[in-house]
């Protein structure tokens, strides 16, 4: 009878996961993954405006350990990807709550897209959030010098652009050396010559060599982390190994994780807290446990 037993709780566990996935696979995602992650572990402040004007606003996530009193946590940026050309900071609760279980206070900026900006208005844009959370991150019990970029596809690229070419940070009176890494999820790094019309519009062609974050690379860069998976059908993974390549010539601190049989969605899909429970069902990357292990080895005093 327990045989019987165990075989229906199989059966009845992964009937469970296939209803998951075929509901994470439906039209909308991101706002299911958001609707099953919990909201007990963080405390959210949301909208805070960085900049005036549209799309210039940002969601905190602290956890709710950290206080202004309790010792300064990582403070971490996160830009989300969308070519360039969408995105809201809202579908990206599922991130800002990974990496609060984990203890950094966590920033998520909005940003001008295309067509309503071009290169590198969104970079200005970046810049300018990350110089708000550094100069905010003691209100939210997070360490100013305990700064990290990271970004996925082309979060990614606007992450690492701001870790390689320096003089973004810089005008907004950020010094590169504030920076304690840089965390990059299937970017494009090295994208050139551009075959889409739209990305031609939203680089110019005067800009196009200066948008390249590989062209930027001094040997002086803060330590980085750069994941891909091996079934990236969207970015080239060519262009994560080409600019660890470039980036390990120039003996910078470089980290590459590669994810096997994972494509461009799941490697940040893979940090939202219901997909990392499928995992005894489905294969999850440990982007969480790697990215995690990153950020402590460099914040570690």
């Amino acid at each position: 009878m327990s045989s019987i037993q165990s075989r229906v709780g199989r059966f009845a566990s992964a009937f469970a996961c296939a209803s998951t996935i075929a509901l994470l696979c439906a039209c909308s995602p991101v706002r299911l993954v958001n609707a099953l992650t919990p909201r007990h572990d963080y405390i959210e402040h949301a909208g805070v405006q960085y900049e005036s004007g549209e799309r210039h606003a940002l969601d905190v996530y602290v956890p709710k350990s950290a206080s202004a009193s309790a010792s300064a946590r990582p403070l971490v940026v996160f830009f989300y990807g969308g070519s360039w050309q969408s995105g809201e900071r809202r579908d990206y609760r599922f991130v800002g709550e990974a990496l609060a279980s984990r203890g950094y206070v966590t920033v998520i900026p909005d940003y001008w897209l295309y067509p309503q900006t071009t290169f590198p208005g969104f970079m200005d844009d970046a810049a300018a959030a990350v110089a708000w959370a550094r100069a905010h991150a003691a209100d939210f019990g997070a360490d100013p010098d305990r700064l990290f970029l990271m970004g996925h596809s082309a979060g990614a690229h606007i992450a690492m652009l701001l870790a390689t070419d320096r003089h973004y940070l810089m005008e907004h009176g950020v010094e590169a050396c504030s920076i304690a890494g840089a965390i990059g999820l299937a970017g494009p790094y090295d994208f050139l010559p551009l075959q889409d019309d739209d990305l031609k519009a939203v680089f110019p062609a005067t800009l196009r060599q200066d948008s390249q974050p590989i062209n930027h690379v001094a040997g002086r860069e803060p330590p980085i982390f750069l994941g891909v998976g091996t079934a990236d059908r969207t970015i080239d993974p060519g262009n994560t190994d080409r600019f660890a390549a470039r980036l390990l010539a120039a003996h910078d601190r470089v980290l590459l994780k590669r994810y096997d049989g994972i494509n461009h969605a799941m490697i940040v899909g893979s940090l939202a807290r219901p997909v990392r429970a499928l995992s005894t069902f489905i294969t999850v990357a440990p982007v969480l446990d790697d990215v995690s292990g990153f950020i402590d080895r460099h914040t570690a005093h």
